[in-house]
């Protein structure tokens, strides 16, 4: 079964809230996690959902604003006091690293497990791969270094069409052959051709996380056509003024951004606490863009549904 979701564990700005946690995400693919930013209180929204913190072997922080990152030290504290072995990816567009060994250093702690460390730059490139997924850094504009990602699912294998297996005496052999594209030759001569015996894949499915941003309408060739685009909200426009003065956008700039990209849909998040109720943020994006959900704390989103 195909899985790709996102939990929303943080949707906060600036201070965390008694209901709204610092910025973190958590992404799951077939069952694969990857953790999107460490706001403070992360681990106990992830303990919250019942996670298994030792699956998570993959951490994209956004940039080193503390509301983007500073759940991340317990987290890999508690890693450790759980018996982690394996290793820790942590990407990153400042140097984290940095953050990390004083906290170690000052606390006389020896992890026993390694980190990687892999510094994002300020293009756009890719962060990471593996043969079922691939992840593109999108270079954003903030007050320091600041990266989103975007999560794309390459191409999938052909589906295997029972029937004509059984009808053609396909061998289970050939089987991953055929998933690839491969016609299946018969032993006493002729070929059956691979349209017969499979169906189309399913279709590749794609997230983009936006983060603190300022209105740039230059990522929107990188994100084209995404299944699901989160994109920081953190103002309405009666505030768009403090918006470009702090380099973040509004609600309606992100339905902007999320109507110029084709997005199936959207988002949005990293509200500011002056906004106890959330209506006016969503009703400004969604003004623009219909298809738009608020980042509510605890949702998960699938990304292939576009409700």
């Amino acid at each position: 079964m195909n899985k790709f979701s996102v939990l929303i564990l943080g949707n906060a700005s600036a201070s965390p809230t008694l209901t709204r946690n610092h910025t973190s995400q958590l992404i799951n693919i077939n069952e694969q996690y990857y953790l999107m930013d460490c706001g403070e209180g992360t681990q106990l929204r992830l303990k919250e959902h019942k996670i298994k913190l030792q699956r998570i072997n993959h951490i994209f922080i956004s940039h080193l604003h503390g509301d983007h990152y500073l759940g991340l030290i317990g987290l890999i504290q508690t890693m450790h006091l759980l018996g982690r072995t394996n290793d820790l990816h942590i990407y990153c567009p400042g140097d984290i690293k940095q953050v990390i060994d004083v906290h170690l250093q000052v606390s006389e702690s020896r992890l026993k497990y390694s980190i990687i460390y892999k510094t994002v730059s300020k293009k756009f490139e890719i962060v990471y791969e593996n043969t079922k997924i691939k992840v593109v850094s999108i270079p954003l504009k903030h007050k320091i270094p600041c990266s989103g990602y975007l999560f794309k699912e390459k191409l999938k294998p052909r589906r295997i069409n029972p029937k004509a297996i059984r009808q053609y005496k396909i061998p289970k052999h050939h089987i991953n052959r055929l998933k690839l594209g491969e016609d299946y030759t018969i032993p006493t001569g002729g070929v059956i051709k691979n349209a017969m015996l499979t169906m189309d894949s399913l279709p590749t499915l794609s997230y983009a996380f936006c983060s603190d941003t300022k209105y740039l309408e230059k990522i929107t060739p990188i994100i084209q056509g995404v299944d699901l685009l989160y994109h920081e909200a953190t103002f309405a426009e009666e505030h768009i003024d403090r918006a470009k003065k702090t380099l973040h956008s509004t609600a309606k700039q992100a339905a902007q951004i999320a109507l110029m990209s084709g997005a199936k849909r959207l988002i949005i998040g990293h509200f500011s606490n002056r906004y106890t109720e959330l209506d006016v943020l969503l009703n400004e994006a969604k003004s623009v863009f219909k298809n738009t959900q608020l980042a509510i704390q605890g949702k998960e989103f699938e990304v292939g549904n576009t409700q």
